[in-house]
């Protein structure tokens, strides 16, 4: 619809015209929404009313004062040296002991032979949320077992942070908020399920907590994880004056479950698409495989290699372009207002915008904009060339854009390296060829999620 509209803007009427709206994919209102009139497109009361159980008063559920307390909290630890050099830690260690032994425990006893189907999203799922508990808490799960059927870890964290997110999506899309407020009052349905996955969330994050703060009062050890790090930055600071220890905890656990939400299904949902794109394009797994050294049997590539993949992550940034992990944002609209290309918008109204549908506007992205084509993101030395933010509105844009962006980078190209480098990945479905990009099999939650997950084979690359 977005795409067949002149402004690529439309007004939106909820069911029984309940609430109203616009959604956009044009990039000029997209800057005018995020960056030059910031102060009037908020979060609000929408966010809030549907997501306050989960992510309580964190930095992507509140606006003014709270959400710039919390930036200002977090943007100095994403740029030390010391965090990144923690992550990189992680992610390695993670790719050399866990993800590609899963992967060779998929192949039989003849090392020529394609694997059993395994199924790469879950595997990503389990990786990512391995990884992001071992950024946030510096505790790790170890959901993603070098042998798969053999998982016998369930890690209740992880299983009620996925019913809590799901269950607080439905809230969102919900046609009619009075149903969900009634089961939530009478405790029935899948509001008792948050409820109950709520606890479990709380009553883990709380626990860490504690130990942490056992921990520095005996002086045991220093951690370099972002709740170590947050509980350093809160420690005896006059802006946040909190009443007791409790409401410290609750601020603490607040902003740290919103970073484990950030992380935990973007990157996974990230690199599902990749290996599927890459999958049904041979010629461009091919330059990918050309870009990498080529020493016999490496795994793990420093930072400075990375740096040089410019075709992987335009492979990465293409993907991201056609599947966004969050396809749709919104806001609520403090004032009336008019958009640049004169779209009237009303105090109380929704605005959303869709940073799928822009990548898939042909007035921003051209004829091809349903292919998946790396080369536009290279200039004619083969150098990476980022895009204009606004018509990538990938990782947000403006004052709120992703702290986390360039670690997602390394991450996605770390695992898509180390995984390339090793394996051939045969889609079962043959993977994302140009002809399955105009209707993808794809699931609306938060995060825009591949249908039926991502079955694929492995086939050894020969050792050169």
């Amino acid at each position: 619809m977005l795409s067949s509209t002149p402004s690529s803007t439309l007004q939106v009427n909820t069911f029984l015209n309940l609430s109203h709206g616009v959604c956009t994919s044009n990039p000029t209102n997209i800057r005018h929404l995020l960056r030059s009139n910031f102060s009037n497109f908020v979060k609000g009361s929408r966010f809030r009313d549907n997501l306050h159980d989960l992510l309580g008063h964190g930095i992507f559920n509140v606006d003014s004062h709270l959400w710039s307390l919390q930036r200002k909290l977090a943007s100095p630890e994403f740029s030390t040296s010391s965090l990144n050099s923690f992550i990189s830690q992680i992610v390695t260690s993670e790719i050399e002991n866990r993800l590609i032994p899963c992967l060779n425990f998929a192949f039989n006893h003849d090392s020529n032979s394609l694997s059993r189907v395994l199924d790469l999203d879950e595997i990503f799922r389990k990786f990512a949320f391995d990884n992001i508990c071992n950024l946030v808490f510096g505790v790790d799960p170890a959901r993603l077992n070098s042998q798969p059927e053999q998982d016998s870890i369930n890690c209740a964290f992880g299983q009620a942070f996925d019913d809590a997110v799901q269950i607080s999506f439905s809230r969102l899309i919900s046609p009619l908020p009075l149903i969900w407020k009634v089961k939530r009052f009478l405790n029935l349905g899948s509001e008792k399920r948050l409820k109950e996955s709520i606890k479990i969330i709380n009553d883990f994050t709380i626990s860490i907590i504690r130990s942490k703060e056992e921990e520095v009062e005996e002086e045991r050890k220093v951690h370099q994880d972002l709740l170590s790090r947050f509980m350093s930055s809160t420690l005896n600071n006059p802006e946040l004056g909190f009443a007791d220890e409790e409401e410290r905890r609750k601020f603490l656990r607040d902003i740290v479950i919103s970073f484990v939400l950030a992380g935990k299904d973007s990157t996974s949902t990230a690199l599902t698409w990749f290996f599927w794109l890459i999958s049904g394009n041979p010629r461009c797994e091919k330059l990918i495989l050309d870009e990498l050294p080529s020493s016999a049997g490496k795994v793990i590539f420093s930072y400075d290699e990375l740096r040089c993949f410019n075709y992987l992550h335009a492979c990465i940034s293409e993907a991201l372009r056609l599947f966004p992990p969050v396809p749709i944002n919104s806001r609520l609209t403090v004032d009336d207002d008019v958009l640049p290309d004169g779209t009237k918008v009303k105090k109380g109204w929704f605005a959303d915008y869709s940073a799928y549908a822009v990548g898939r506007n042909d007035r921003v992205w051209g004829e091809q904009c349903k292919e998946f084509v790396p080369e536009r993101w290279l200039d004619e030395r083969g150098v990476y060339k980022p895009s204009d933010q606004y018509e990538f509105p990938v990782f947000h844009c403006g004052p709120r854009m992703c702290l986390g962006k360039d670690m997602a980078y390394v991450q996605m190209k770390c695992v898509a390296a180390a995984v390339i480098s090793q394996f051939e990945v045969v889609a079962e479905d043959a993977g994302g060829r140009p002809r399955k990009l105009v209707d993808p099999p794809y699931i609306l939650s938060i995060f825009l999620k591949k249908k039926g997950g991502l079955p694929v084979r492995l086939k050894r690359r020969p050792r050169v």
